[in-house]
């Protein structure tokens, strides 16, 4: 397969160039999946193969600020216009023209916003421990619980001095926040410098210079939630609901935040189910027009 030139390996985008993984059956409908944060597209490499082997096609990129040859300087580089952008560039070099988006911690504001800004590229979204963005900024706003679990967010503001304390003490973190070793051990040897920590911490940074709206989604969505997550609370969770338009489903997980790499059948299943039903809904339309 990583011979195979109908293969997506890389795809370039101003001058930067993002790694890809490119599996499955290529005749298969295309799930795009976007990592989090301190993560990286190898966060998925449990839960992609139950999609192959449900005939589903995956591109898993690293995406801004994680790609080496995709970590510009400053912080107007990772505002959220860029990073809808990165992924519609994806789905263009793979020549897809719709796909099935699937996101977890940052990479699921991601997959929120793409599918309320550009619903004509998106079939549906499957979201794993993270609310709909208008959700998370209202629990913010009312919510002491999610105001707590956010502190780290008002941290990363700080110039520099996140970045070279987060590299020293990279697996400890994460692993107290309830993810695996082996998998703390792997994003650590990818990530765990100040220097390729600075594109993924922009992401925090840019936020507030981003202008995307958080419009409501309409395509179908399912939100995929951990009830013992760290970062993410029930409220946001829960309000994600009014931010739906379509056909939505909440899935709860007696779990934390680290849905793939934890819980890689239970997301896997979401995603499969979310995938038929929105193929279902979509054969329902296209009998009415006929």
């Amino acid at each position: 397969m990583a011979d195979d030139p109908a293969r997506l390996h890389s795809f370039t985008r101003d001058g930067l160039t993002f790694e890809v993984d490119d599996a499955g059956p290529m005749g298969g409908e295309t799930v795009v999946l976007l990592h989090g944060f301190p993560t990286d597209r190898t966060s998925w490499h449990r839960v992609a193969p139950l999609l192959h082997d449900a005939g589903l096609r995956t591109l898993a990129p690293d995406q801004r600020g994680y790609s080496a040859g995709a970590r510009p300087p400053g912080r107007a580089a990772y505002r959220l216009e860029e990073l809808l952008a990165d992924v519609l560039a994806l789905l263009d070099a793979a020549g897809v023209q719709r796909a099935h988006v699937v996101g977890h911690d940052w990479g699921g504001a991601v997959a929120w916003l793409l599918a309320a800004n550009h619903p004509d590229r998106v079939a549906s979204v499957t979201v794993l421990s993270t609310a709909h963005p208008a959700a998370l900024s209202r629990a913010l706003r009312s919510d002491r619980g999610q105001q707590l679990k956010s502190w780290y967010i008002s941290a990363f503001q700080v110039p520099w001095v996140p970045e070279r304390v987060f590299a020293a003490l990279f697996a400890s973190t994460v692993v107290r926040s309830g993810m695996p070793l082996e998998d703390a051990r792997r994003y650590a040897a990818h990530l765990a410098r100040a220097d390729a920590l600075t594109g993924p911490i922009g992401w925090y940074r840019a936020t507030a210079s981003s202008h995307v709206r958080a419009h409501r989604v309409s395509v179908p969505a399912t939100l995929v939630w951990g009830s013992g997550d760290s970062f993410l609370g029930r409220t946001a969770a829960e309000l994600t609901r009014e931010h739906v338009t379509g056909p939505y489903t909440f899935v709860e997980l007696d779990d934390n935040h680290w849905l793939p790499e934890r819980r890689p059948q239970e997301c896997a299943a979401a995603v499969i189910a979310r995938v038929r039903d929105a193929d279902d809904v979509d054969a329902g339309k296209n009998a009415a027009r006929g």
